[in-house]
């Protein structure tokens, strides 16, 4: 006579938050399709995601949900961690009541529904998230959504389409994450502020370790003697904290999108940081006075192909050799001495020798001057939603660095490559612009 196993439930007593959370994602009349639950560490953000994805699975048999993160390792180390303790406390028992195919990243419940698991990092390969487009579910959640592209989150969307009719259910996304400057920001946190979120299908819930009374005093201790800039962030669950050594605020990086009173130009002026022999990506700006009006990349970049580009901006908008600059590194010397152009050296002397480490740095102080006195703009639909995330994050790289002289200095572009996991060619590209304002207020005629 075969054992049978019974489902014990232990009870889940969920705070004030995770029940507004739940009540966002289970209430399919309301409108509502995008729920964020957003604060600091220890606010038992990652349970009430993977409870709501588990209870929907088990209410809906034959349905299909995903579980996804920037990475499908960090997923199962961590988020899949807590999909578990979810399962035992639901009485759940491996091999019983679900099966872990852990080659195929999926989860099989007893009643026929499957919980996919799904890596969201970022391939260059695909930059429009084409992979995503290959499944169908009911609905998603997203465990540390700052760590993703907007454009990941977008592509997510379409796909929750999964028999939704057949259980009368209506397109829910879930996330969570902890307090991070990037389109999670200006998507969600601002409208958040503003108050005008409830106007919209978007929903955003602000969570404190407090607000968990199952914490341990000893976490919440180490969360409040971390240092300040992780202080804020992962105890107190600030979202406008700026690290001290962060040249430029984070609201005016977030401003250069928004800044239309920045005067127009009849001078035109091009931009380059130039890929290294098909290293990094080629970038290319067209400026009118302070404001960037055209951006153009190249992954994989030729040198006649960049130098025709280059040539058919100088060509069209009539710009002169005297208002072009490109980075002097690798492939880009050729170009200015192609071209018969100005050549950016990064270590060449500042411009009437101020008090800089190099040229380098002095332009980007000069470009953080410049962006929080909100005088530079870049218009709509220069950068799509990738390149936008990409700059943003970039320029909160420019960073104070300590020198063992009374020169200025910024963090070198290893540790910059090194936290961000690439090179920052397009703020390089930005900061290049910043030479011509140098020069033409020291009325200079030379580099370095």
């Amino acid at each position: 006579m075969k054992k049978k196993h019974m489902m014990i439930k232990t009870m889940i007593k969920l705070t004030k938050k995770q029940t507004k959370a739940l009540d966002y994602l289970e209430d399919y009349s309301n409108n509502i399709t995008e729920v964020i639950y957003g604060g600091s560490a220890g606010s038992a953000k990652t349970f009430i995601g993977c409870y709501w994805i588990l209870k929907s699975a088990l209410k809906y048999p034959q349905s299909r949900w995903m579980i996804g993160r920037a990475e499908l390792k960090a997923l199962k180390q961590t988020t899949l961690v807590t999909l578990f303790e979810v399962c035992k406390m639901q009485g759940l028992i491996v091999g019983i009541h679900y099966i872990y195919k852990e080659q195929a990243s999926e989860i099989h419940l007893m009643n026929g529904s499957v919980i996919l698991l799904k890596d969201l990092a970022y391939q260059p390969s695909d930059p429009d998230f084409d992979s995503l487009g290959s499944f169908e579910v009911c609905g998603i959640f997203c465990d540390e959504i700052a760590q993703i592209r907007k454009k990941a989150w977008d592509v997510l969307k379409t796909r929750i389409r999964y028999k939704l009719d057949e259980f009368n259910i209506t397109p829910k996304i879930f996330g969570s994450l902890n307090p991070q400057k990037n389109w999670v920001y200006t998507y969600f946190y601002k409208p958040y502020i503003s108050g005008v979120i409830e106007d919209t299908d978007k929903r955003f819930i602000r969570a404190l370790p407090t607000d968990n009374p199952y914490l341990p005093a000893s976490y919440l201790k180490t969360l409040d003697g971390l240092p300040k800039a992780e202080r804020n962030r992962l105890y107190l669950g600030l979202w406008d904290s700026d690290d001290d050594n962060q040249l430029i605020s984070q609201d005016n990086i977030i401003s250069i999108f928004d800044n239309t009173w920045v005067e127009d130009s009849d001078e035109y002026f091009i931009t380059g940081d130039i890929a290294r022999m098909g290293s990094d990506m080629a970038v290319i700006g067209l400026w009118r006075g302070l404001r960037l009006v055209k951006v153009i990349t190249y992954t994989k970049s030729k040198f006649n192909l960049l130098e025709d580009t280059i040539k058919d901006l100088k060509n069209k908008h009539r710009i002169p050799n005297a208002n072009i600059i490109l980075d002097e590194d690798g492939v880009g010397g050729f170009l200015v001495d192609s071209l018969n152009c100005d050549g950016f050296v990064n270590n060449a002397t500042p411009l009437s020798k101020e008090n800089y480490r190099n040229l380098k740095t002095q332009c980007y102080y000069k470009l953080a001057q410049i962006i929080n006195s909100k005088e530079l703009y870049i218009l709509p639909d220069v950068l799509d939603s990738d390149l936008k995330d990409k700059l943003i994050e970039e320029l909160e790289q420019v960073k104070s660095s300590p020198t063992d002289d009374d020169k200025l200095k910024i963090i070198s572009k290893s540790e910059v490559k090194s936290n961000i996991g690439r090179s920052p060619d397009i703020s390089d590209m930005l900061m290049m612009r910043m030479y011509y304002v140098i020069y033409n207020s020291n009325n200079e005629g030379y580099i370095g």
